[in-house]
């Protein structure tokens, strides 16, 4: 049988897990005509084998009997060189039929059609690499531990079941497109217009107060960014923009698309852990990593605090905060942001000399890869300069909130639920309908 059970890739909620049906037949469509009754074998005779007299059978001849052709399982084909499953649209994934590609990294995400349920499901199918089915069982425990707690489902796309085909974790859960794009999708089909700092308040607090119920359940997201971030609704409203985008539209509109509702949810568990975990690796995508990670000092729940400082940044502006691939480049363009880097955070930072000058000061522009990369750094304004050029009021409160989130010290950082009693939140402001 093609799918098989997990028991050879032991892990220690295995038996936490909903159980999965029996993987025969799921390809087949329901048999509305009766199999064929049993042909016994043709008797053919005797014949001589090794000096004793053996009885030779013949199997029977094909038998055709009328009836709807079986959907069956598509051919074997080998993954392709990164490990993905290789598809057509239009054939089978067991009891789903697959109608789009949605995206994916670290698997592929299809947009499927539940024969057994008649409806849409996501499903993701993980790269067949032992590293990335590990990593998805370990998603599948994260997920079944936030949906266990968040019943309604309103702060995190929800599992529905896994399977294993193939040698592939896929892991069925909400067809997320009935839900709207991610915020980085709607900032980019709009030209990289920022949202209005109403609508920003409204999603940090629900980004902060999905940040909250993770740590309370001892859960890091480490990869939280706007990618991440879907829209529940995909519906839209236009209104004039009076502000120049930082990427004007071709065809020179003077509008702007907005959400119509500001319900928000996380998606990708992939790269969530559990406190307990081993916490020396990289963690996070880069424009949304912390200062503790790029130095090897470790890291634990302030790493999602400062993710949640880099986002909000954006959706005020329209661009990332820090636009870099290099890791000296990174520091240079936290201190030309944010002041200079705390000595005690340079003394105990793994492998000092790469970064910083006699341990003192970062090596800058020294050390610079480009002139390029000079130019990035020093085009960048102070955190307090960047807010006031996009937000036209809040703009204090704004600056203290993110001051708080995006401290150098994991240590000194606000916590999920201390940013939520920020002034930012609770003070009275103008409302906007959100």
């Amino acid at each position: 049988m093609e799918a098989q059970w997990l028991a050879e890739y032991p892990h220690q909620a295995a038996d936490n897990r909903p159980r999965k049906r029996p993987r025969l037949a799921w390809d087949a469509a329901p048999q509305l005509f009766p199999p064929p009754k049993a042909i016994p074998m043709l008797y053919c005779g005797q014949e001589l084998i090794n000096g004793n007299f053996t009885t030779a059978f013949l199997p029977p001849p094909p038998i055709y009997y009328a009836g709807p052709p079986r959907n069956l399982s598509p051919p074997w084909r080998p993954d392709d060189k990164d490990g993905h499953y290789v598809f057509t649209l239009g054939e089978n994934l067991t009891p789903n039929r697959i109608l789009s590609k949605m995206g994916g990294t670290f698997g592929q995400v299809l947009e499927c059609w539940d024969l057994e349920n008649q409806e849409s499901v996501a499903i993701k199918i993980v790269r067949s690499l032992q590293k990335y089915r590990e990593a998805a069982m370990i998603e599948i425990d994260v997920l079944q531990r936030l949906g266990k707690h968040d019943f309604t489902g309103s702060r995190c796309v929800q599992i529905r079941n896994w399977f294993d085909y193939r040698n592939h974790i896929c892991i069925v859960s909400t067809y997320v497109e009935k839900l709207g794009p991610s915020l980085y999708d709607f900032l980019r089909k709009n030209s990289y217009r920022s949202f209005p700092i109403d609508l920003v308040r409204e999603f940090a607090r629900q980004i902060l107060e999905s940040v909250t119920f993770m740590h309370d359940l001892r859960l890091i997201h480490t990869d939280l960014k706007p990618e991440n971030i879907l829209l529940v609704s995909p519906d839209t409203i236009k209104v004039h923009d009076y502000k120049i985008p930082i990427r004007p539209p071709k065809d020179g509109s003077v509008f702007k698309n907005l959400p119509k509702s500001s319900a928000i949810k996380l998606i990708d568990f992939g790269s969530t852990t559990f406190d307990h975990q081993d916490h020396n690796y990289v963690v996070s995508t880069r424009h949304y990593r912390a200062p503790e990670v790029i130095l090897g000092l470790g890291w634990n729940y302030p790493c999602d605090l400062w993710s949640v400082g880099c986002i909000l940044v954006e959706l005020c502006s329209g661009e990332a905060l820090f636009q870099t691939h290099e890791n000296l480049e990174h520091l240079a363009m936290m201190e030309k942001v944010l002041g200079p880097l705390p000595k005690h955070m340079i003394a105990r930072a793994e492998r000092a000399e790469k970064y910083f000058r006699r341990g003192l000061r970062l090596d800058w522009p020294e050390g610079a890869a480009s002139r390029e990369s000079m130019k990035a750094v020093w085009k960048l304004p102070r955190l307090q300069n960047l807010v006031m050029q996009h937000v036209d009021h809040s703009a204090g409160d704004l600056i203290d909130l993110l001051q708080g989130l995006l401290r150098y010290d994991p240590d000194e950082r606000l916590k999920a639920r201390q940013a939520l009693q920020h002034p930012f939140f609770t003070r009275c402001h103008r409302r906007c309908g959100y």
